[in-house]
């Protein structure tokens, strides 16, 4: 069993069913913002952004999975994003069960890089138009940032999963 989790970086159907999550979370954002017409605050574009590192991280394993450089880069971009995304949604979380009004002030421009404005470039999938605290949907009584915490959580868990599988099978990444 740790053989055959550990061999899973080195397919590239692995990297690809990454990237094809990732592209349907998006997808599903994208379906949430201009069908059901659910305004994304900037904790939510913020959390899109680490969803698109997730897809990068799969696109990226998929280039050459058996290549070891390749595969570092990969599952940095995917750690990275999976946490920094854990990170996001748990402060969303903050802000949407806070009382107070003036603990949490959300912003109503992305703070991207200066060299990087995307919410000038694509503005359809950048561009801030909610309130951080708003309650807007719920399934099974967890709003959006709670299930992209349990998204995030889950793909941390995979990375750090077969990180370690690797390291236990193989002795090295």
């Amino acid at each position: 069993m740790l053989s055959f989790i550990s061999n899973l970086a080195e397919k590239r159907i692995s990297w690809l069913l990454l990237a094809a999550i990732a592209f349907l979370l998006e997808i599903s954002a994208l379906f949430f913002q201009y069908v059901m017409e659910l305004a994304p605050c900037i904790m939510c574009i913020y959390q899109r952004t680490a969803v698109l590192g997730l897809l990068a991280a799969g696109l990226i394993g998929a280039i050459k999975p058996n290549n070891l450089i390749v595969r570092l880069l990969a599952f940095t971009t995917f750690a990275i994003a999976s946490i920094w995304g854990w990170l996001l949604a748990n402060e969303h979380i903050a802000m949407q069960n806070n009382t107070d009004p003036f603990a949490f002030m959300c912003e109503f421009e992305p703070n991207f890089p200066d060299f990087m404005p995307l919410h000038h470039w694509l503005p359809w999938f950048f561009e801030a138009t909610g309130d951080c605290g708003e309650i807007s949907w719920s399934f099974i009584g967890l709003s959006m940032p709670s299930w992209m915490q349990i998204i995030f959580a889950i793909s941390t868990l995979v990375c750090v999963t077969l990180i370690a599988c690797r390291l236990l099978a193989h002795k090295k990444v």
